[in-house]
């Protein structure tokens, strides 16, 4: 499998399941539970549409568990205060949320000439 296809996996919430070694008993849920247990309950709740996760991994944007932590709450933060389509920036990175759906649209870094894009069809805007 590329690269490419294990990041838009990641970002578009699939998970690669190893095959069964004979013998062994595999929990599938194994890795999610332990992640659960770590974060103390709480569960990643922003999710990435095909078009983002895509973006992410043509233009090599990795996040960290701690980016995706934020971005969640920037999500939660923008939904207390009624967004409903958002430009999130963050660092270097600019993302378009459907707040409701808590799904990132697409997703962009400075070195493609962030400074020059216009954003369209958005009703709130963070800085992180």
């Amino acid at each position: 499998m590329k690269v490419e296809q294990l990041q838009r996996a990641r970002y578009q919430g699939i998970e690669q399941q190893p095959s069964p070694r004979p013998g062994r008993d595999v929990d599938a849920n194994a890795f999610g539970k332990v992640l659960a247990e770590e974060m103390g309950g709480r569960t990643q709740q922003v999710k990435f549409s095909a078009h983002a996760a895509d973006r992410l991994a043509t233009r090599n944007i990795m996040l960290t568990d701690g980016d995706l932590m934020r971005l969640s709450q920037a999500v939660d933060k923008m939904q207390e205060k009624g967004g409903k389509e958002s430009l999130l920036l963050m660092g270097d990175l600019a993302f378009v949320v459907s707040v409701a759906n808590k799904t990132v649209i697409t997703a962009m870094d400075k070195n493609l000439g962030l400074s020059d894009k216009v954003f369209t069809n958005i009703d709130s805007a963070l800085i992180m």
